[in-house]
């Protein structure tokens, strides 16, 4: 596993550091791979399991109270947003699990997380728009046991559906939220 790495880590045989490096490629926070992971690590952040650096194909996101938690973000401004809004949908496909031990795929694919985060950038202005702002953020926390139920062949979840099985929470409700559905 990777040492986390500390922002002054100096680029040997350069004048820069390692925060120059993440300033340079990866300010705009809004493109939907960086907002996907900036999604996990508020998820992350207030449920205080920051401490291991992120690993990136990982079968889930985050772990918490011996939990696997998956994090999925949409928003309907991109980066490159041209006047249309994108349509909301979140990824919820089963997937074969990769075991670092034995560098092997699981058989069978599977929900491998406990629990799904949807996290939804909802701001429509694009002059507004701020991804570093959490009051703009709304969250969706799905039971996987739910989503296993009601979508077991299904790859892709719409917001209009997921509304029907659960209402969005605030970025300060999470963690009382997600404590809750851990504990049905």
């Amino acid at each position: 596993m990777a040492e986390r790495l500390a922002p002054d880590t100096k680029i040997q045989g350069t004048e820069f550091n390692i925060s120059d490096f993440w300033s340079w490629g990866f300010s705009d926070v809004l493109t939907n791979s960086l907002r996907g992971v900036f999604a996990e690590f508020l998820v992350g952040s207030t449920l205080d399991v920051l401490h291991q650096p992120r690993i990136e194909w990982d079968a889930y996101d985050l772990m918490y109270k011996e939990k696997k938690i998956e994090v999925k973000s949409a928003a309907y401004i991109q980066s490159w947003h041209e006047g249309q809004y994108s349509k909301i949908s979140f990824g919820i496909e089963a997937k074969r699990a990769y075991n670092y031990e034995t560098r092997t795929y699981t058989t069978e694919p599977i929900r491998n997380a406990n629990l799904y985060v949807f996290c939804l950038l909802y701001e429509k202005d694009a002059n507004l728009i701020d991804v570093l702002n959490t009051e703009q953020w709304h969250f969706y926390i799905v039971q996987t046991t739910v989503l296993n139920t009601l979508f077991p062949l299904q790859k892709r979840i719409s917001l209009s559906t997921l509304e029907k099985v659960t209402q969005p929470v605030a970025f300060t409700e999470i963690k009382e939220t997600i404590d809750l559905a851990i504990n049905q």
